[in-house]
């Protein structure tokens, strides 16, 4: 892989573009879906564990050089068409506007709201983690798949280091910093390495809970999230539970609710199921617990995640996560009233 590697990054450095349809062509090669560098990614599973820090810092340094190259060439063919005849973009909405909140700040607001009433306060850690905060404390083998470089971005300097891919981290801290009763909520950005969809999204947001005190039981995650799905989606909501499996607990369980937008009769949203999945949930495993010093034997606790783009997917009915990052005013302008 090393050759192939080599033979691609010499032919990134040597090439030119005489027009933006060249520079097309090369991104689609090299980036897209297809291309050259997630087949890359794809075989690196295959890669020694002992090659696999070399090989992919060459895979990252091959990636970083094609899109210096199409930003370089982009900015020199730009210069070589001339000035534009305007300076107005006459594809923006005309007239002035109000601004509003984002809905994914409406939601994530309305979430914490729920759980602020029965005794969940919030906290928040940083964007930039260490392994042990991120996956090792969190009870991750050493070979679980998330610690690839095809699920988390990490820091290149120092392969400890990464953009966390969940507030679960922010969990970690807190049990290390405090001794139970713990009940906390943590809302804030992750990061994943996936290709960008109307369904996916490298950026995207999430709001985990923690409750760790003596007999606590799945009963009581199962009443808390009753009491959640109800408040967040009407009282009419129908909620089910499916056997999942996490690293970080255990019994570990998915949650599901009827579908909001068929009534649960089905649709594509619900893939004609009539059930949609919101987050996933279970009981802190023991090991988590004493790699944050807290006593096992003594406490116990539940923990839950959700995304806020799913859920604000299913109460606004917006079926392209892409639109909550575009900024496109006349999207934007559609939540004053949830204001």
């Amino acid at each position: 892989m090393k050759e192939t590697i080599t033979k691609y990054l010499q032919e990134v450095e040597s090439f030119k573009a005489d027009n933006l349809e060249d520079l097309e062509h090369f991104r689609i090669k090299y980036l897209s879906k297809k291309g050259l560098i997630p087949d890359l990614f794809s075989r690196f599973r295959e890669v020694a564990p002992e090659d696999r820090k070399e090989i992919g810092k060459m895979i990252n340094d091959l990636k970083q050089a094609v899109q210096q190259k199409i930003v370089a060439l982009k900015e020199l063919l730009d210069q070589k068409s001339g000035p534009s005849k305007t300076d107005l973009d006459l594809t923006l909405p005309s007239g002035e506007t109000i601004g509003t909140r984002h809905p994914l700040s409406l939601v994530r607001n309305e979430i914490i709201d729920i759980f602020s009433r029965i005794g969940f306060s919030v906290s928040e850690g940083p964007e930039i983690e260490d392994d042990f905060h991120n996956f090792s404390a969190l009870n991750f083998p050493e070979e679980h798949p998330a610690r690839d470089m095809q699920d988390t971005f990490f820091i290149e300097k120092d392969p400890d280091i990464l953009l966390r891919t969940h507030t679960s981290s922010v969990q970690v801290r807190v049990m290390q910093k405090s001794q139970p009763p713990i009940r906390t909520l943590s809302p804030g950005r992750v990061f994943r390495n996936e290709a960008i969809s109307a369904r996916a999204h490298c950026i995207f947001h999430q709001v985990e809970g923690l409750y760790v005190d003596t007999a606590v039981s799945f009963a009581s995650l199962k009443q808390t999230l009753y009491f959640f799905a109800r408040e967040m989606f009407g009282k009419e909501t129908k909620t089910r539970f499916r056997p999942s499996y996490f690293p970080f607990t255990e019994p570990s369980a998915e949650m599901d609710i009827s579908c909001n937008i068929c009534g649960g009769k089905g649709c594509n949203i619900c893939k004609y199921t009539g059930w949609v999945e919101i987050l996933g949930c279970g009981m802190v495993d023991p090991n988590v617990l004493e790699s944050c010093d807290i006593d096992s034997h003594k406490f116990t606790g539940f923990a839950f995640g959700m995304g806020i783009e799913r859920i604000a997917m299913l109460k606004y009915r917006v079926n392209d996560l892409r639109l909550y990052f575009e900024n496109d005013i006349r999207f934007l302008q559609q939540f004053k009233r949830a204001f």
